[in-house]
């Protein structure tokens, strides 16, 4: 089910809340003019009564009004309910008065007023409330009207300004993606600047939006500021291992042959490979690298990258499968995952070549539920018993990749063993040679 984008919720949330207060608006003034409209006709019906009963005293008739009607009656002829009022009031000791709404024609109500007078009659005056009911309708549909005009007004305004706070928030969170996608330099309010890790000083607003903004830029700074601390690190250490490891690689040719010098000489060539290994990853991750370009067989460079490196590995193809990429990272990338199938599975270790697909399998324990999950890591290699090596050989293949713009993936095939699939891009996405 797809979301409701924010904007929309932020105005439906405005549009019920100005709903809500029309309404309650609407019905107090409903309710106070429907009150004021009772209380005039009550005082008007009972005005009317008073002067019924003092023309009778006087002996002058009565004048019935255009809009009410006055006339001297037994009680027995007043309607029930008044009656009833009527009789409640007259434990009172000034002269007793009752009045009734009668609705019982909701499009013809009357307002009814009775007060007694010697000889146990009673003066009734029955006024008209038709034309208050007329009013009272009237003013309910011109506050509706006028709801409905301010929700015409209120509702593209909001969705405007919603707009503005989700256009700010939609930046965060592409910014957010692109920082997890490894660029670092991304940030809210432009570039960043590893001088300025917390990334606060473009940021004046004080809203939470702002702050927001002003938190994700701090991170990517702050992160930004210890990844490149940490490439440093790794280069400096790697180019300050590299000539006294060159110097130590020249002293041990001149030791007398023996099982001693053999030792020796084996522990530096593995110590020269890991130096160019943690150099190529220095280069890789200050993203100095550049691909070059040409066709490339895809079959035949698997055969020679796996003869390479001296592993055993048979290679399947379909047709002849040909793709525009930089041959030595490309060879770079295989050898390391043909490598890696030999240290940590179990033969055979089998390479597929599809269209600009390639993949290498293993029968072996498959990879570890921590590289599925987070992807190669330096310097780990899972448990101890998969084998020997530094942990680098899948990250320097992830990063080539990265470079000629392939996709490197890992998985556990179904009946057993690792598998890495290498899928090249149709379309180079650089200049070519």
């Amino acid at each position: 089910m797809r979301s409701v984008s924010l904007r929309w919720k932020v105005a439906a949330l405005i549009t019920l809340a100005c709903c809500a207060v029309a309404a309650v608006v609407g019905a107090l003034v409903h309710r106070t003019t429907l009150e004021r409209a009772m209380w005039l006709g009550e005082g008007r019906a009972l005005e009317s009564a008073v002067a019924v009963a003092e023309n009778h005293r006087a002996g002058a008739p009565a004048e019935p009004s255009s809009s009410w009607t006055e006339w001297i009656r037994s009680p027995d002829d007043l309607p029930p309910p008044l009656r009833e009022r009527l009789a409640a009031a007259s434990s009172t000791p000034w002269p007793s008065s009752a009045t009734w709404y009668d609705d019982r024609k909701p499009e013809q109500p009357w307002m009814w007023a009775a007060q007694w007078v010697d000889g146990g009659r009673v003066a009734i005056s029955q006024i008209e409330m038709g034309s208050e009911l007329l009013r009272l309708r009237a003013l309910d549909r011109a506050m509706v009207q006028a709801a409905l005009t301010a929700l015409v007004v209120v509702v593209p305004v909001s969705v405007g300004l919603a707009e503005l706070a989700n256009r700010r928030l939609r930046r965060v969170a592409v910014t957010a993606r692109r920082i997890a996608d490894g660029d670092l330099d991304a940030r809210v309010g432009g570039k960043g600047d590893v001088a300025d890790p917390r990334g606060l000083a473009r940021w004046a607003g004080s809203d939470e939006i702002a702050g927001i903004s002003a938190a994700v830029d701090s991170m990517a700074a702050s992160l930004q500021y210890r990844l490149l601390a940490e490439q440093r690190f790794t280069a400096d250490v790697a180019h300050d291992l590299r000539t006294p490891l060159m110097g130590m690689l020249a002293a041990a040719e001149l030791l007398e042959d023996g099982e001693a010098a053999d030792l020796v000489r084996d522990r530096l060539r593995v110590l020269r490979a890991l130096v160019e290994d943690l150099l190529e990853v220095s280069r890789l991750d200050a993203g100095a690298e550049a691909a070059e370009r040409i066709r490339v067989p895809l079959a035949e460079l698997a055969e020679r990258s796996a003869a390479r490196v001296g592993v055993e590995a048979r290679v399947v193809a379909s047709g002849d499968p040909v793709a525009e990429t930089d041959p030595r990272r490309l060879d770079r990338i295989v050898a390391n995952l043909v490598l890696n199938a030999h240290r940590h599975g179990e033969p055979p270790v089998e390479i597929t070549v599809g269209d600009h697909v390639i993949e290498v399998r293993d029968h072996g324990p498959g990879f570890p539920p921590e590289l599925l999950s987070d992807g190669p890591r330096r310097f780990r290699t899972g448990a101890a018993e998969r084998g020997r090596g530094h942990g680098l050989g899948l990250t320097i293949a992830l990063g080539q990749a990265r470079v000629i713009g392939a996709g490197l993936t890992f998985a556990n095939a179904p009946d057993g063993g690792a598998a890495a699939t290498l899928r090249l891009p149709r379309q180079a996405p650089g200049p070519s040679r």
